[in-house]
């Protein structure tokens, strides 16, 4: 039997390249969901010309009270939700994918969207499906990449990592979302204490292998509250930038602008943003990357700090938050059955699964290195 997997949001800037994935896979029966039904059409078109492929689709309000019935009459097995932004959304979606006892992901990397899905947990578990939100970038790869190594540290004490984009721009629902918490305070730890920073200021330069110096600021995403009590980590830092540095110095105005009142609905200035982000795209060199620093005691007791980069090139970059989630169907078509309950991403994808889920070796690469702190 087929395994059917519905895409929410399948026309979108994320749901395009997760559908892209699932049409070609063996084994998998892809069906779009959008309310524009000729956004929906024309991207079912687009999909069902490559030889092979038979996606189907269905248009409504993903979020309306008739969902559920929907995803039964479907046979739908699994839902990715992609359609954000999913600051102040609600769990909608993944309460009929309950109530009709279906699998569900989504791409959220809203901290408080991910985090406090457990409310979902009992419910979840009574109806013996898997909620699991964040299956994106983070948690779930940055996750993914330091389970791979946790073996080689006795103890973690600080986690420092962080995003930096290609000048290509994103849809405007996820500018929307990232600028959300422009200026506002962001929780990270620092020895072990709370203590607030803004969001997207804090300009800092870091040079990066093969991206040359980029410019990062404060953001807020879910691992800030998971990694403590998943490595124990007693510092958490996340930053992100996009590839020019211009986008940068944009939003930390903003977000300036913000905080001291001067602008009070950031929606605005993200479609502007977004207007102008284009019109600069060209300037770019289409390379970006995720960075993961972590710093602790080896399991031999010396001093280990170790640098993680995944980089993606020629503007593949949307490829990495987009394929947790075709990394997550390609395991369940194949047998893969998830603990239920609700809860973030993590642990349910690994590094290998997620790279094989992109399988583009040519542009995307992960380097790992260590440093025992004697050389």
């Amino acid at each position: 039997m087929p395994f059917r997997v519905m895409v929410v949001g399948g026309y979108g800037n994320f749901g395009s390249i997760v559908c892209r994935h699932l049409a070609v896979m063996p084994g998998v029966e892809l069906l779009l969901s959008g309310r524009d039904a000729q956004k929906l059409q024309r991207k079912l078109d687009e999909l069902n010309r490559q030889p092979g492929t038979v996606a189907e689709g269905w248009c409504g309000d993903a979020m309306g009270a008739e969902f559920s019935s929907v995803l039964r009459s479907l046979n739908i097995q699994l839902v990715v939700h992609t359609g954000g932004p999913f600051q102040g959304q609600s769990y909608a979606v993944a309460e009929s994918c309950i109530a009709a006892g279906v699998n569900y992901c989504d791409l959220a990397d809203c901290r408080t969207f991910v985090n406090a899905v457990g409310v979902l947990d009992a419910s979840a578990k009574a109806a013996g499906v898997a909620i699991l939100s964040g299956c994106s970038s983070v948690p779930t790869l940055s996750s993914a990449i330091i389970d791979q190594q946790r073996h080689r540290f006795a103890r973690i004490d600080s986690i420092e990592h962080g995003i930096s984009s290609s000048a290509k721009m994103p849809g405007l629902s996820t500018i929307e979302g990232v600028l959300a918490y422009a200026g506002k305070p962001i929780k990270q730890l620092k020895d072990g204490k709370v203590h607030e920073v803004s969001g997207w200021q804090d300009l800092t330069l870091r040079k990066m292998p093969q991206l040359g110096t980029r410019l990062l600021a404060n953001v807020d995403v879910p691992d800030m509250d998971i990694f403590a009590g998943r490595y124990g980590a007693q510092t958490l830092r996340f930053k992100a930038g996009a590839g020019l540095k211009l986008g940068g110095i944009a939003n930390a105005l903003l977000a300036q602008a913000l905080k001291t009142g001067l602008v009070r609905d950031h929606t605005v200035w993200a479609a502007r943003l977004h207007r102008l982000g284009t019109r600069f795209e060209r300037f770019g060199d289409g390379k970006s990357a995720m960075y993961i620093d972590v710093k602790g005691i080896g399991a031999e007791g010396q001093p280990l700090s170790m640098t993680a980069q995944l980089t993606a090139l020629n503007d593949k970059g949307p490829e990495i938050p987009s394929c947790a989630a075709v990394a997550l169907a390609a395991k369940m078509a194949q047998g893969y059955v998830p603990q239920p309950g609700a809860r973030p991403c993590v642990g349910e994808v690994s590094v290998d699964e997620y790279l094989a889920a992109i399988n583009d070796p040519d542009n995307l690469s992960l380097s790992v290195h260590f440093s025992d702190g004697q050389h």
